[in-house]
Formats: structure tokens, C-alpha cells, sequence
């Protein structure tokens, strides 16, 4: 099998990211939970998607890109990310986003202004759409062209959340539960592929803050990464748990999401988003109202971040 360290990274984060006892919600829920703080990765305003770009951009890179394509929704916290890591590695960043939710000059956008990134929207429904568009682009700019998909979800960016849960292991700590929000599966299936190798013992929660049914990505992200590292491991529908939190929709805020948003902030002074993290942890919060976890328990939520969505969705 073949180690992490086999597969080249350029450094953009700070690692490790720490790991908090949140003790007035541990007292509020009944139980010991932990925040494990990937809002705090050192790039952009911080989040999960630090990790995958790491190994994404050393490939691009490695494959001699000139131009990185990316795509998501017009609030993707991943896009943003990306151009702020292609910027500082001298790589042109194009962002081709679907023209859905908010569209004006705020949060993410906002962000991407101010680095004077490239974007484009294609009012679609259909990623084929946009990866058709990509080519075109690429064309008319004559660059050799990289693209990441949305999320930065493929089996190489999967590996980010191996190595994070590698990370866990070393922070002293035995959690017997990680939750994190599942949005594109990358995050959710490095997390429960990096548990079967590194956390013994801990069961990986992915609350899905889309509507698609994850199951079947999550399972192919497991087994394609676990291809690239060589693994010689079983890998079934058991080693990982989802629930639903979507509420009406993706990207459309929830009474559930936004009350977790408000206990966070009021009690802990983080701040989660309205898109991912606070459905995430109103799923977490809804776990601990049904008995989920017991008052011993050691639960740990991974923050991945998303608070440039924060000031454009409410």
C-alpha cells in the first residue's frame, strides 16, 4: 500500500488544524462535542477545500497547466478557494459556475473581485454544460488547461480528508463520532475511508445538504482512492452513516440550519454558514435530541468552513 507521503502536495494550508472542546454546547447537548477546525486551514477565509487542492494543484501543475478550471454554484466556496490557490502558485484561474443563488457582487463573489479572478456564469442546470464551456474558454485563451471538478470530488482530492483523518489520530483525542456536511462526497468519503485506516473505533456521520442520493458517490470515492493508495480493503455501504438535511433545498437556508448557525455563534463565538456547515451541525443537533450519543461519548464535528457564503446567503 502505498503512503500519503508517496503522492506530491504543494503546501498552501496550516496544518494542523486544532481540535476544541465546545463545553457550553457539550453542556447544552448531553454529551462531549469537539470542533475540529478546518475554518482555520490559512488560505482565503479558511475551509475543506485547502486539503484536496493540495494534491489537485501539484498535479495540475506536474501535467504543466497554465489555466485551472473550476465550477460549483455562484456562491461555491470552493471556487473561491481555488482561485486564491491558483493565484499565489501563478496559475490562471477561470471560474465557470452555474447561475444559481446569489448572483451579485457579495460573499464569495466579493471575495473573487478582489483577487480580480475570472469568472463566468452559464445559466444551467447540466455540468456537461459547463465542462463544454470550459473547453471553449481554453480554446480562445490558446492555455493548456486543468479541470477540477465541483468540490474538488475526485479520488486524488479525496485523499485531502485521508490525510485529515490521519491528522485526527495524532491529536490525542478518541472520538466515536466525526460529522462533517456532505455536499460533493470528496470530504464525507476521505473522512470514512481515512477512518477505516487511521480511527478504529470512530463512526463517520455525512449529513447531505443536497438532495442526490450520495450513497453511490460516496462508495466510488472510497474505492477509487483507495485504488490510488493501493489498498487492499473492503469498503460497503457499512462504513459510513447519512442523513438528510437539506431542508427545501440546496443553498436554501433552513429553520433547522440557521438556529444551529445562531447556538453556534451565541455559545461559541464560531461561525458556521447557512449552506453546509449549519445544516451539518442541525443534523449533529437533531443526533443528540433522538439519544444518538451517549454522555461520554466524544463527538467530533469537522468545520469546513464557508463563511464568505455568510454574508451573501441568509
Amino acid at each position: 500500500m502505498k503512503r500519503l507521503e508517496d503522492f506530491r502536495r504543494v503546501p498552501l494550508g496550516v496544518f494542523p488544524t486544532p481540535i476544541q472542546r465546545l463545553d457550553n454546547i457539550s453542556r447544552l447537548l448531553g454529551t462531549n462535542v469537539y470542533v475540529k477546525r478546518d475554518d482555520m486551514t490559512g488560505l482565503g477565509l479558511g475551509g475543506n477545500k485547502t486539503r484536496k487542492l493540495e494534491f489537485l494543484l501539484a498535479d495540475a501543475i506536474d501535467k504543466g497547466a497554465e489555466l485551472v478550471f473550476t465550477t460549483g454554484g455562484a456562491q461555491s466556496n470552493h471556487a473561491m478557494l481555488t482561485a486564491a490557490a491558483a493565484g499565489r502558485l501563478g496559475l490562471k484561474a477561470v471560474l465557470v459556475l452555474k447561475k444559481r443563488g446569489v448572483t451579485d457582487i457579495a460573499g464569495n463573489l466579493f471575495l473573487e473581485k478582489l483577487m480580480g479572478t475570472d469568472v463566468r456564469f452559464v445559466d444551467t442546470d447540466d455540468y456537461q454544460d459547463i465542462y463544454d464551456e470550459m473547453d471553449r474558454i481554453a480554446a480562445e485563451l490558446g492555455l493548456k488547461a486543468y479541470k477540477i471538478p465541483m468540490g474538488g470530488s475526485n479520488a486524488l482530492g479525496t485523499l485531502g480528508y485521508v490525510s485529515c483523518a490521519e491528522e485526527i489520530s495524532r491529536q490525542g483525542i478518541h472520538f466515536d463520532h466525526l460529522i462533517c456536511a456532505e455536499g460533493s462526497g470528496g470530504t464525507m468519503a476521505g473522512l470514512a475511508l481515512g477512518a477505516k485506516f487511521f480511527l478504529p473505533g470512530t463512526r463517520v456521520h455525512g449529513m447531505m445538504v443536497d438532495a442526490s442520493d450520495f450513497t453511490p458517490v460516496t462508495l466510488s470515492l472510497m474505492k477509487e482512492a483507495a485504488a490510488l493508495l493501493e489498498a487492499d480493503i473492503e469498503i460497503s455501504e457499512k462504513d459510513f452513516d447519512l442523513r438528510r438535511v437539506w431542508g427545501e433545498g440546496y443553498a436554501i437556508p433552513s429553520k433547522e440550519g440557521n438556529a444551529a448557525v445562531e447556538m453556534m455563534a451565541a455559545n461559541e463565538g464560531i461561525f458556521l454558514d447557512p449552506v453546509y456547515t449549519g445544516k451539518a451541525f442541525s443534523g449533529l443537533i437533531a443526533m443528540a435530541e433522538e439519544g444518538a450519543f451517549k454522555p461520554d461519548d466524544k463527538v467530533l464535528f469537522l468545520h469546513s468552513g464557508g463563511a464568505g457564503g455568510l454574508f451573501a446567503v441568509h
